[in-house]
């Protein structure tokens, strides 16, 4: 025979029995209810940065790039070529972009003659993509 599981003696007495006691995780869920609690006060920063000083990122914004395509003579494009070679050579390697920013950096410096004289020395191509032959 198998031993029958005892009722507790409240249920002999007639009195309902109590839901079963929680198990071991109920202070978890106490302290769950509790953490959203502490969350919703906002802490002060250890070294809040004074109001009349920008801070390092807005100081150190970068600005917009953009993408853009152009035609340029074979001859031109080698140059830019040896550019970076001699770049390389003063310990200073450096992009296409880099030297073609520096060239625009020189022509915004030039008065007007010597800006001038400049453009006069480029010759105008034809614009658009280059033909397949």
């Amino acid at each position: 025979m198998v031993a029958a599981k005892k009722a507790p003696a409240t249920a002999e007495a007639g009195i309902p029995a109590a839901a079963p006691a929680p198990k071991a995780t109920a202070p978890v869920a106490a302290a769950k209810v509790a953490a959203p609690k502490a969350k919703t006060t906002p802490k002060a920063p250890a070294n809040p940065a004074p109001q009349s000083v920008p801070t390092d990122a807005a100081k150190a914004r970068k600005p917009k790039l953009v993408r853009d395509g152009f035609t340029i003579p074979k001859t031109e494009y080698m140059v830019l070529n040896d550019l970076k070679l001699r770049a390389a050579e003063l310990k200073h390697p450096a992009k296409k972009s880099e030297l073609l920013r520096a060239g625009i950096k020189a022509l915004v410096a030039m008065d007007g003659a010597a800006f001038l004289a400049a453009l006069n020395a480029v010759p105008a191509i034809k614009t658009g993509r280059p033909s397949k032959s």
